[in-house]
């Protein structure tokens, strides 16, 4: 998953960056508000962090410019304004859950995790197709109960598949789950994955949980469990 954290005191925002990747984001930063829009704006962002005192332009303006260009990822609010009447501004604005400073990491990963479960339509940290089940909190993979040993980029690129499971995701949106905004991108590598990712977890091509639809990109086709 890609996430944004938008936050101009600079030890708080690399702590975050780094705690983030540690958990298996791929994670772009910014230090104000303008740099932080435009991020929003020309990266597909699956979550994002915001401080509302940012300079340039406020945490909440870039919110409802974002609401207003249609994206739809979600936001979380992290701020030192911790009075009820700015978490309901907040929200308002477009945000969809808020943690106020001081803050401990868990429970900030803890709420991205669950922000990106719902936008996929999720309940449950545990992410359950057919035979193949992927827990989110643990990073770990296994099929028909066997554990699965999956690579960082491995992992990254069958979770987002699963997330939007019956979803065409198109190349270009798993290269940059890979890759944070300052890397080259080879969209090319993605075809090597993906050959990884249908060996590992499917060795005797049975189950087929991963179709390429040409000059669309790619969709993961097992059905999600009940429960």
């Amino acid at each position: 998953m890609r996430a944004l954290i938008i936050e101009d005191e600079a030890a708080l925002r690399e702590g975050l960056r780094e705690e983030l990747a540690k958990a298996g984001f791929t994670v772009d930063v910014a230090a104000d508000g303008e740099e932080g829009l435009f991020a929003g704006l020309e990266y597909p962002i699956d979550v994002a962090v915001v401080d509302l005192g940012l300079p340039k332009l406020p945490g909440l303006e870039v919110i409802r410019r974002w609401r207003a260009k249609d994206r739809r990822f979600p936001i979380l609010i992290l701020t030192a304004r911790d009075r009820w009447q700015d978490k309901v501004e907040g929200l308002d604005a477009g945000a969809d859950d808020y943690v106020a400073k001081p803050y401990h990491f868990e429970e900030v990963l803890a709420r991205l995790q669950a922000l990106l479960r719902r936008s996929g339509g999720w309940a449950s940290s545990s992410l359950s197709c057919g035979p193949i089940t992927l827990d989110t909190r643990a990073q770990t993979v296994s099929v028909e109960g066997a554990a699965v040993e999956l690579t960082t980029f491995e992992y990254r690129i069958l979770e987002h598949l699963m997330l939007k499971a019956g979803e065409v995701i198109s190349k270009t949106d798993l290269t940059e789950q890979l890759y944070e905004q300052d890397f080259e991108r080879d969209s090319n590598v993605i075809e090597v994955f993906i050959g990884r990712l249908r060996r590992k977890l499917d060795p005797d091509d049975r189950i087929k949980p991963i179709e390429t639809l040409r000059g669309r990109g790619y969709r993961f086709v097992l059905s999600r469990n009940a429960g």
